[in-house]
């Protein structure tokens, strides 16, 4: 009995000594941050998801993949149960009610304001930007290993940056024509010289806001894990449990305070991607 209790005190020791040693290694903050093949199912180990390749394209479903399904999947469930509440009664109710208090605010608070007359057939689009980018910034505030935050993806953005570039631009085109839409961004009259140099600045335009969109959404919410797991690091890295109080202190200040910059940043996202429309279906303004 003796010895088995010095082996179990021994391996104990070890294991203790390789987890302080291995959440010591700055690199098992990138590790939760970054995008993986697997999901960690705790004491089952790690469920490996499909790797597919098709035609040289690597389409795998990754971590960040399965989040997004989640959320889109709780997103068509939540807009199911409030399209029903509105028909048990024209009062709105619970998610019906919540639901209808944030689509006036981004109807009247965020698209009308930008895009001007014609905003109505950008509604449903804005809609579910804004509920997408603020479902998956708050998704990944939640404290589970698999939940991570999808919007911290910099392919993620990027996506949802492409698709307001082409929206930007259908609307430019739609206003006013293929032709005249590009003619007009150059005002007309303007010296040769000018020209030169003053249109590569308005093509290069084009990409530097949706870009901005891409990369503004991106470190914002990748910055506040990061902030997070450095201060639990803490723990481990100066091998005490002193610094603990402190450390998880302020870990709870700034996950309460990335609760606002998830709402900020979808608000933000999508009231430039407004602007941006606006700009472009109103270029005479």
């Amino acid at each position: 009995m003796f010895i088995e209790k010095i082996a179990d005190s021994v391996a104990l020791a070890d294991t203790t000594k390789k987890t302080v040693e291995s959440n010591s290694d700055p690199s098992w903050i990138m590790r939760h941050v970054l995008d993986a093949n697997h999901l960690n199912l705790g004491p089952l180990g790690n469920l490996y998801l499909p790797q597919i390749h098709l035609f040289g394209f690597d389409i795998s479903i990754t971590r960040d993949v399965f989040i997004i399904w989640v959320v889109s999947a709780i997103l068509v469930i939540l807009s199911i149960l409030a399209a029903r509440g509105y028909k048990k009664s024209i009062i709105p109710k619970g998610i019906a009610n919540i639901f209808e208090i944030i689509v006036e605010f981004v109807r009247d608070e965020i698209v009308k304001p930008s895009i001007g007359k014609g905003y109505e057939s950008y509604m449903p689009y804005m809609l579910t930007l804004f509920f997408f980018v603020l479902f998956c910034n708050i998704f990944g505030l939640i404290p589970a290993p698999n939940l991570v935050v999808p919007t911290g993806n910099i392919a993620v953005t990027a996506a949802l940056a492409g698709m307001s570039f082409i929206a930007i631009q259908y609307s430019g085109i739609k206003s006013y024509g293929f032709v005249k839409y590009f003619k007009n961004l150059v005002p007309p009259g303007m010296p040769s010289l000018i020209m030169f140099i003053l249109v590569p600045l308005e093509i290069l335009g084009l990409f530097t806001k949706p870009f901005a969109l891409c990369i503004r959404l991106f470190a914002n919410m990748i910055a506040g894990h990061i902030v997070i797991f450095s201060l639990l690091g803490l723990i481990f890295i100066m091998h005490t449990i002193y610094v603990s109080p402190v450390a998880v202190g302020f870990t709870l200040f700034i996950e309460i305070l990335e609760l606002l910059v998830a709402l900020i940043q979808a608000y933000v996202f999508v009231m430039l991607t407004s602007l941006f429309i606006g700009m472009a279906k109103h270029m005479d303004h």
